[in-house]
């Protein structure tokens, strides 16, 4: 269940390039497994896979629980690359693990989302900003194996922020 998009990056705030990406998984989540879970056991609200997503701009993914969740919050969305979770499994000999285990809304393969820090880009008509890495944090151990965090350091994906509603879809 993956498509291709015409997506565009922007060199410089006036000059978007043309970029192949492939959208491998979208996911929501009504509640938090990690965040704000120090010193607790971590929650066990389920990742759903979906086919689509509604993007609020400046709010967020409808019915994610990070929807609403604080004014102008730099993770209304959430990026992570297919590549660096395929790596990290091998390299942590872990098979058979769900990407969602990674807790990010959208799975893409096909670009380095590292370069979408501080730009504007669109996919499928709907603008996105992007605000910094999702830092890993000691829960990556957790919840894909022991050595994770370290692994994920400079690759744990995308926060960025929503600047126009649509419909994101596989």
């Amino acid at each position: 269940m993956s498509s291709t998009d015409r997506k565009q990056k922007t060199a410089s705030s006036d000059q978007p390039v043309p970029v192949e990406v492939i959208l491998c998984h979208l996911y929501i989540s009504p509640g938090h497994n990690y965040f704000g879970h120090h010193g607790k056991e971590p929650g066990t609200s389920p990742n759903h896979a979906v086919n689509a997503i509604e993007c609020v701009a400046g709010r967020g993914i409808r019915g994610d629980r990070f929807f609403d969740y604080r004014e102008d919050y730099k993770g209304q969305v959430t990026f992570f690359a297919m590549e660096i979770f395929e790596d990290v499994c091998r390299r942590l000999g872990v098979l058979g693990l769900a990407p969602s285990a990674v807790r990010r809304n959208i799975l893409t393969r096909g670009v380095d989302l590292n370069q979408w820090i501080g730009k504007k880009f669109s996919l499928q008509g709907i603008e996105f900003e992007g605000v910094c890495e999702c830092k890993p944090c000691y829960w990556m151990d957790r919840a894909l194996a022991p050595g994770a965090e370290e692994l994920l350091k400079g690759n744990g994906g995308l926060r960025a922020k929503i600047l126009s509603n649509g419909t994101l879809h596989l």
